[in-house]
């Protein structure tokens, strides 16, 4: 049975690696006590002169999110980035955001969390944006425009021909595509600014943002 400290403490973990790598960083989740995850499709936009001299402009990932206890978490995220060198740059991306309330979940039926969501102590945010298919590039070049590094863009589909998943009561449906951007904290601001000016999302049906502060991470650089 969980104790009260445990109920109050679920984290969320993210990790970003390249393709072929999400199931192995279930394995070795599983083996340090996460019983399981989802592994989405995307692709990373960091680019490099490397890349581009060998004609490969975008460089396929796969994110993979696993919820825990936040002890758990926490432990669980250190063998990740020992496992998979995500000390060194461009080896892959882990972190964690903190979570209010599951609904669902077998293993934390009933979960009932804090009220406040991420830490004040927290040097990251994670921009999450939601548009129309064929504009997350223009997202990532708005972003970068203002000081961020990259991105990763994730293809969004419903789960049927005649269903929608929702997120913040927006749909999404197979024409969407959801930009992951981590920032540093005092770079935020300046990035969703440009983002909402570039594809005018104050505009009813342009997008959706929203940000979520970043408790603890591996391979994040400045």
């Amino acid at each position: 049975m969980s104790s009260n400290s445990d109920i109050a403490e679920l984290e969320l973990v993210y990790v970003i690696v390249d393709l072929g790598l999400g199931s192995k960083v279930v394995q070795t989740a599983k083996k340090h006590g996460i019983s399981g995850g989802t592994v989405l499709l995307g692709r990373g936009t960091l680019k490099s002169r490397l890349l581009n001299l060998l004609g490969i402009n975008d460089v396929r990932k796969e994110i993979v999110m696993m919820l825990s206890y936040r002890e758990k978490a926490n432990h669980v995220i250190e063998q990740l980035a020992k496992k998979f060198n995500f000390i060194k740059k461009h080896k892959g991306i882990v972190f964690t955001i903190s979570v209010g309330k599951v609904v669902g979940a077998r293993n934390y039926k009933g979960h009932q969390g804090k009220e406040e969501r991420g830490v004040d102590h927290s040097m990251y945010q994670a921009i999450t944006v939601i548009v129309e298919k064929g504009n997350a590039e223009e997202v990532i070049g708005a972003a970068t425009k203002a000081g961020s590094k990259g991105g990763t863009i994730i293809n969004a589909r419903g789960s049927g021909i005649h269903e929608t998943s929702k997120v913040f009561a927006m749909d999404i449906e197979p024409e969407k595509e959801i930009v992951l951007i981590l920032s540093e904290k005092e770079s935020t601001e300046e990035i969703v600014a440009s983002i909402r000016s570039k594809l005018k999302i104050d505009e009813p049906g342009n997008g959706i943002i929203f940000i979520q502060d970043v408790n603890n991470t591996y391979g994040l650089y400045k």
